[in-house]
């Protein structure tokens, strides 16, 4: 197929996804409202960045990001959480509500044929669910909100959801705001260009104009990049796409599990380059949820002497980033 004739359709699917995604705010993916028709037009947004795309400027000090807190021992067991805990607080509740991205191939989006989302970040949610309540994974325990990555901060900051897990890297400037469990699992930032391009990593991109999401790390690496790349900003990862897709912007970047997941709705696209970042990824919690970051940590370590981090990692994973082990965890008290 022609390019210009793919990157339409494949933009107006792109979009209609987009839109399917956005709708769903619930365990069982309600259908939307409204679905946009290939005959609208289809803008992604894409617009050169500024200071309000790039998360605010911090003076955090240095600090190890894959350092958090150490878990208890022994876990509490599941439907038994302690008196006065953020766990059981959400116990007594009856269920869990987390921050998800639902535009995100490989962690959470949504399957047409059963209605429901579906990713590794999503069998995370379900794993914490399934250890504060015990029992057989429920979804009814399970509420998920959707929100932008830029909104992230917030929602925690604001009590709308208990925990965080969207594809977050872990960073020192980010401790300010969110507590981290520890690493669930390392990425690097990549290139996504289309395949009649002549770029062959990041180097080749000076002057150019490179999407990435407002107010994530992969917009600040791009910024402060010495390639002197262009930084274009979107709300969303299929945002991206569109852009790319119009010609609007060069190529899109960010960690790679994410850029393969946007490869796998456009075949006309190829991942470029090496990694040239560093990125633990961690669930994120309120401040002062300590008990909770704990919590979380004793689960992980669980799902990797249980195997099930690997089970989890291999069937979601293992083919955008290629073979992992469970990241080791660093604990600070």
């Amino acid at each position: 197929m022609h390019w210009g004739a793919h990157r339409t359709a494949t933009a107006a699917a792109a979009v209609a996804l987009a839109a399917t995604l956005a709708a769903c705010t619930g365990s069982s993916g309600a259908p939307p409202a409204e679905v946009r028709t290939a005959a609208e037009p289809i803008v992604s947004g894409a617009h050169p960045a500024g200071p309000d795309d790039y998360p605010k400027p911090s003076t955090a000090a240095p600090c190890d990001p894959r350092r958090s807190l150490t878990p208890p021992d022994p876990l509490p067991a599941g439907g038994r959480m302690p008196a006065g805990s953020t766990m059981e607080t959400v116990q007594r509740r009856g269920y869990l509500i987390v921050g998800v991205d639902q535009n995100t191939r490989y962690f959470a989006e949504l399957d047409r044929r059963s209605g429901r989302i579906q990713g590794f970040d999503i069998e995370m949610a379900k794993s914490l669910a399934q250890a504060i309540f015990g029992g057989p994974d429920d979804p009814a325990r399970i509420r998920y909100k959707v929100i932008t990555q830029a909104q992230r901060p917030e929602v925690l900051r604001s009590g709308v959801v208990d925990v965080v897990i969207d594809t977050m890297t872990i960073t020192c400037e980010r401790k300010h705001e969110v507590a981290f469990s520890s690493d669930y699992y390392t990425d690097g930032q990549r290139v996504l260009v289309r395949s009649d391009s002549d770029v062959h990593s990041l180097a080749d991109l000076r002057g150019r104009r490179v999407c990435t999401v407002r107010a994530t790390t992969s917009i600040v690496f791009l910024r402060d990049d010495p390639a002197g790349v262009l930084p274009y900003a979107v709300e969303n990862w299929t945002d991206c796409l569109v852009a790319l897709q119009q010609g609007e912007v060069d190529a899109i970047s960010t960690t790679s599990a994410l850029l393969h997941g946007l490869r796998a709705q456009d075949s006309d696209t190829v991942v470029v380059g090496p990694a040239f970042s560093d990125e633990p990824h961690g669930m994120a919690f309120p401040l002062a949820h300590e008990d909770f970051v704990r919590f979380a940590n004793g689960l992980l370590e669980r799902m990797k002497r249980d195997g099930s981090w690997q089970r989890l990692y291999d069937t979601w994973l293992a083919v955008p980033l290629g073979p992992q082990s469970p990241p080791p965890a660093s604990y600070a008290n």
